[in-house]
């Protein structure tokens, strides 16, 4: 048996438990429509992704993964609560070198249920933890709802607070951005030098001054940017406290019961995030039903922050020294809203690499 098809075998029997456990086959095309994808995650998705023009369709991508499409089609037509699972292949640009697969085959799960969202968590984890078991994976945990919930809690402007949240998923940049909106970073040069100059006439002045456009921003586009940045100049920093609160949260990693336990302690500091913090503590309940032990299962604050960019809550990922995640997913209720033209559930999911799974059991 060739590799290919050992994988595949790998593919078809983790597909087949997971519709053993109540999932309902489903099949997305594989070319998708690449303005969904852009609207969600901007044209950075464009680096990570393979992108077509079709004379009819317009601009498709390959699938990056089942998700999205999975998402429209339950909330055009799904019944509730529901249970999916797929299998296919997914298609990711990797950099020069990295030694990643830029096709891979991807086994899926995903439960949408609004009656109890923190069992559903529990039940996804659980069923991959089941399904792996003899690999003797490492599981990580995280949250980024309360992360979230911490930077919407901030006693700063809707502008910072929209640029921290747009950028949640790109570690360096919002790191920047915290460092500069907290004092403990100066402005970018080039951003000091175009307020000076600010400060010296109008953006009319200055448009003027500039000579012909090569952009594509209209002249009350860039003004409108321009006020921004000058309001955004004057904006006091956000407090130390506050600040020093979200640095301590985005370095959390601990047992996610002794993070429980540091989270309840930082909750009085950073009301914001008490919500987030009751639903933390209702999935580790949820988890320990289930027989995972809490007080060993690794929590990172921080984690799941570099997939794409629809998580909103629990996330997860179980990883082999020396390898990608070999499952990986997380709670995505807003992208629910988003694709369901205002209709709302909440979800959860997961993925399944079977070739890192064939691979780790000697199999290809």
């Amino acid at each position: 048996m060739t590799a290919k098809a050992t994988i595949r075998a790998e593919g078809e029997r983790l597909f087949a438990a997971l519709v053993a456990a109540g999932a309902v086959p489903v099949e997305t095309d594989l070319l998708q429509p690449a303005e969904t994808l852009l609207d969600l995650y901007g044209e950075d998705i464009r680096a990570r992704a393979y992108v077509t023009q079709d004379p009819v369709r317009g601009e498709m991508m390959l699938r990056p993964d089942f998700t999205v499409p999975v998402v429209q089609a339950h909330m055009a037509h799904g019944a509730e609560p529901a249970r999916y699972a797929y299998m296919g292949e997914v298609f990711r640009k990797q950099d020069r070198g990295s030694g990643r697969a830029s096709e891979y085959l991807q086994v899926g799960y995903e439960v949408f249920d609004r009656q109890a969202p923190e069992a559903a968590d529990a039940e996804v984890f659980a069923l991959f933890r089941n399904l792996l078991a003899d690999l003797n994976l490492r599981p990580v945990t995280g949250d980024i709802g309360i992360l979230m919930a911490a930077v919407r809690g901030l006693e700063t402007t809707d502008r910072r607070k929209a640029a921290l949240l747009r950028h949640i998923w790109r570690p360096q940049r919002f790191k920047a951005l915290l460092d500069r909106f907290s004092g403990r970073a100066a402005m970018p040069a080039a951003r000091a030098r175009l307020l000076e100059k600010l400060e010296l006439g109008t953006p009319a002045r200055l448009i003027d001054e500039a000579g012909t456009f090569v952009g594509l921003r209209s002249p009350a586009e860039i003004t409108e940017r321009a006020e921004a940045l000058v309001a955004d100049a004057a904006t006091p920093p956000i407090k130390a406290t506050e600040a020093a609160l979200l640095y301590d949260l985005l370095s959390l990693e601990a047992p996610a019961a002794a993070a429980l336990t540091h989270l309840r302690g930082i909750t009085p500091m950073l009301p914001a995030i008490e919500p987030a913090v009751d639903r933390f503590a209702a999935r580790l309940n949820a988890l320990a039903k289930r027989g995972v032990d809490v007080d060993q299962l690794a929590f990172e604050a921080s984690h799941g922050r570099t997939a794409l960019e629809y998580y909103d809550g629990f996330v997860f990922s179980f990883h082999a020294e020396g390898h990608p995640p070999v499952a990986s997913g997380g709670r995505y209720d807003a992208l629910t809203a988003v694709l369901g033209a205002g209709a709302f559930i909440p979800a959860v999911g997961g993925v399944i690499r079977p070739e890192l799974v064939a691979r780790l059991r000697g199999l290809a």
